[in-house]
């Protein structure tokens, strides 16, 4: 994992937190919601390669 991955994730939250506290103090429930759920998958797409190369050094490291 790289910082810029790190640096990408927090530009995501930031971004993400204001654009829902922005639609709903304009009403917008369902629509903060969406843009909170998109951000999410969003950051999950981009760490689940590198939980997956975590584990697989992992279980580089305990096979004989």
């Amino acid at each position: 994992m790289t910082i810029e991955l790190i640096f990408k994730i927090a530009a995501v939250g930031v971004l993400v937190t204001i654009l829902a506290q922005v639609l709903k103090h304009a009403g917008r429930d369902e629509q903060a919601f969406l843009v909170s759920l998109v951000g999410l998958f969003l950051v999950l797409s981009w760490i689940i390669p590198c939980i997956e190369e975590l584990f697989q050094q992992v279980y580089d490291l305990f096979t004989f």
